[in-house]
C-alpha cells in the first residue's frame, strides 16, 4: 500500500533536516527526485498538533545515529508504534537492554536467576562453569530440540560471563593481539552482552561455524526462537565487533521480529531505538 505524504510527515525530523522514514526491507537509501524531496517538518510546521507520542518518536528518531535512522523501514508510525508497545509489554525478564562500547554495566551487576547449565539431552556443553538465565536457558531447550528433530546437536561453548571474568579475557586478549585488534575481538569490562547471561557462543567460536551443519542451522532458525545474531556481517562500524557467526543473543520472539519488520534485522538498531524511547525526558510509554 502507498504510504501518503501525510503519514511520512508525521514521523519526519523537524528544523528541516533529512527525514526518518521507515524503509521497506532491503531498500536502499536514494535522494529523492528533485521535484519530489523528502518531507520534512519545518520550524513553523506546528508539531505541537501532533499527538505526544509522535511528538516523542520525532524526538527518538532525531537523536538516533544516521546509520541507525537509515536502518529503519518505511512504514505506518501508526503500526510501528503498536508494535513496540507489544514488544515492551512482552518483555517482563528485561531482555532488552542495550550493552556495547557506550553502554555499560556495573562491575556488580549480575543478573538474579542466573542457573548453571548440566548436562542434558537437550543440548552439548563444551565445559562445566556455563551459566545463562533462566528464560534464555528454556528458549536454548526449545532451540536444541527442534535442531535435535533435524539431526543437528547444538554445543553451548561460552555463555554468562561476569565483570571480573571480563578483566580476565580482555586483560588477556590485549596482551596477546594488542589493543587494537582486542577490541574488534574481545569486549572491555563492562561492556560485553555476555554479563546480561542471555547470550550463547555456539560451536568452535571461529568464523568456520558458519559453515558447520549447526551455524547454518542456527542462521536459518534462530529466530524462532528469539535468539538474534548480534554482530552480523558488514556492521562493525555498527556494532563495534566484526562479525561473529556464533554469538546469539535471546531477545524473545517478540523482538526478533520487531528487528525483522523495522530495523532491517539488525538488532543493535532495534536496541538503540528501545533505549533511546525509554530514555526520552518526557516519555508517554
Amino acid at each position: 500500500m502507498k504510504i501518503s505524504a501525510a503519514v511520512l510527515f508525521l514521523i519526519c525530523i523537524p528544523m528541516f533536516v533529512s527525514c526518518s522514514k521507515f524503509r521497506s526491507a532491503g531498500e536502499s537509501r536514494v535522494p529523492a527526485p528533485a521535484d519530489q524531496p523528502d518531507p520534512v517538518v519545518s520550524a513553523d510546521s506546528g508539531t505541537q498538533s501532533l499527538s505526544p507520542e509522535l511528538q516523542k518518536l520525532q524526538r527518538v528518531l532525531a537523536a538516533l545515529p544516521e546509520r541507525t535512522q537509515q536502518g529503519i523501514r518505511n512504514g505506518d508510525p501508526g503500526e510501528f508504534l503498536a508494535d513496540l508497545h507489544a514488544v515492551l509489554a512482552a518483555d517482563t525478564y528485561d531482555l532488552l537492554r542495550l550493552v556495547d562500547k557506550k553502554h555499560f554495566l556495573a562491575a556488580d551487576y549480575a543478573p538474579a536467576d542466573i542457573v548453571p547449565l548440566v548436562k542434558n539431552p537437550h543440548y552439548a556443553i563444551s565445559r562445566g562453569d556455563l551459566a545463562l538465565r533462566k528464560p534464555a536457558e528454556a528458549a536454548l531447550v526449545l532451540m536444541a530440540d527442534a535442531a535435535k528433530a533435524d539431526g543437528i546437536t547444538l554445543l553451548a561453548s561460552s555463555t554468562y560471563r561476569s565483570y571480573a571474568y571480563q578483566e580476565i579475557v580482555y586483560a588477556r586478549n590485549v596482551r596477546e593481539m594488542g589493543k587494537e585488534a582486542a577490541d574488534r575481538e574481545s569486549a572491555a569490562p563492562g561492556t560485553s552482552q555476555h554479563q546480561l547471561g542471555a547470550v550463547v557462543d555456539f560451536g568452535s567460536i571461529s568464523d568456520e561455524f558458519a559453515e558447520t551443519a549447526a551455524g547454518r542451522w542456527l542462521d536459518a532458525n534462530a529466530a524462532r526462537f528469539g535468539w538474534s545474531l548480534s554482530f552480523p556481517q558488514g556492521y562493525e562500524d555498527v556494532t563495534g565487533y566484526r562479525w561473529e557467526c556464533w554469538h546469539f543473543r535471546y531477545v524473545g520472539v517478540p523482538a526478533v521480529e520487531f528487528q525483522r519488520k523495522w530495523f532491517s534485522n539488525i538488532q543493535q538498531f532495534m536496541l538503540e531505538f528501545i533505549d533511546a524511547w525509554r530514555a526520552d525526558s518526557d516519555s508517554i510509554g
